[in-house]
């Protein structure tokens, strides 16, 4: 798999990162409880199995339950090896206020250092912050505690995870961070309009719901009757598939055929999406026609493409 520079940090990724949320709680569409998820043993080969296949990034978070964990274990002896990215707890209390400045900073030392125990390292190559939005990138004490992690070497890169297209813009301009992962897919491309502006700040791109937690593949048939419009759109991309080609491994081409993505991130928890994952990323990507096509096929309603929103409605059973 072919390496891309992870914006100005000096850090080259591999084009698939190995989304680690599946390997530490019940996540996505079909996956309900633990007796879901891969046994612990199974997971750490499946990672290092990735290692060997030519994956060396991997991201996971203090709040994907053992995820951390179970990294942790696999890389032990091949830190040298993989390019880590965590990110921090959130902050917000339950009445969705963010607390005092002194607690907030207390939150970040303790998350890093329960990141740090867990995956079995004295250093992260990339640490973000969970779910950016405007006032927290607002809040001047979350930018220099995570800076202060930066300039004292317990991380090598900072970056955020954002949702909307104004804070994927906030992030990019302030000056601060090095890398934002941000969804993108051939349903909604919104942040795709940011991409040349990141890339003028030299801010890495890590591109996530590629698969729009797993529509965009043979999960994406028998929706709730309220999502019928979305099912039938994605019949559409049929246009797209060439030579066989899964909907997932053409959703994957289509997010890798932008230069200035660095990496795109594939939630991983079975042998056959490795393969598939790694299939994909062979540097055949979508030609200018293909890609304007594409781009042409995105969803009419974004905003509508709401899964929180969804899964509280229980259309996503």
């Amino acid at each position: 798999m072919q390496k891309r520079p992870l914006g100005n940090t000096g850090i080259l990724v591999s084009e698939i990162a190995f989304g680690g949320v599946e390997i530490g709680l019940p996540y996505g569409i079909g996956v309900n409880d633990e007796t879901d998820m891969l046994p612990e043993k199974d997971a750490i080969r499946l990672l290092r199995a990735a290692v060997e296949k030519g994956f060396n990034f991997f991201d996971t978070a203090r709040m994907y339950g053992v995820s951390e964990e179970r990294m942790g274990k696999a890389f032990k002896y091949i830190r040298q090896n993989v390019v880590l990215a965590s990110k921090c707890r959130h902050f917000r209390k339950a009445d969705g206020s963010l607390p005092v400045d002194a607690v907030i900073r207390e939150m970040i030392r303790q998350s890093i250092r329960e990141s740090l125990e867990a995956l079995q390292t004295d250093y992260l190559d990339l640490y973000m912050l969970h779910q950016a939005d405007l006032e927290i990138l607002d809040r001047a004490v979350i930018a220099d505690e995570m800076l202060k992690l930066k300039e004292t070497g317990v991380v090598r890169a900072i970056g955020v995870s954002t949702y909307k297209t104004e804070e994927t813009k906030k992030a990019i301009v302030s000056d601060v961070w090095n890398v934002v992962q941000l969804p993108f897919n051939l349903l909604d491309q919104q942040q795709g309009s940011l991409f040349d502006l990141a890339a003028g700040w030299g801010v890495g791109i890590v591109v996530r719901s590629v698969l729009l937690k797993g529509l965009l593949s043979d999960r994406g048939t028998g929706l709730h009757e309220a999502l019928q419009p979305v099912e039938q759109h994605i019949r559409r991309y049929k246009k797209l598939l060439e030579n066989n080609e899964s909907l997932p491994k053409t959703a994957l081409k289509f997010a890798l055929s932008f230069p200035q993505v660095s990496s795109v991130l594939v939630g991983i928890d079975r042998e056959d999406y490795l393969l598939e994952s790694l299939n994909a990323a062979d540097g055949a990507y979508f030609n200018a026609g293909k890609l304007q096509l594409a781009k042409m096929l995105a969803y009419p309603d974004p905003e509508f493409l709401n899964l929180p929103y969804w899964d509280k409605m229980g259309w996503l059973k």
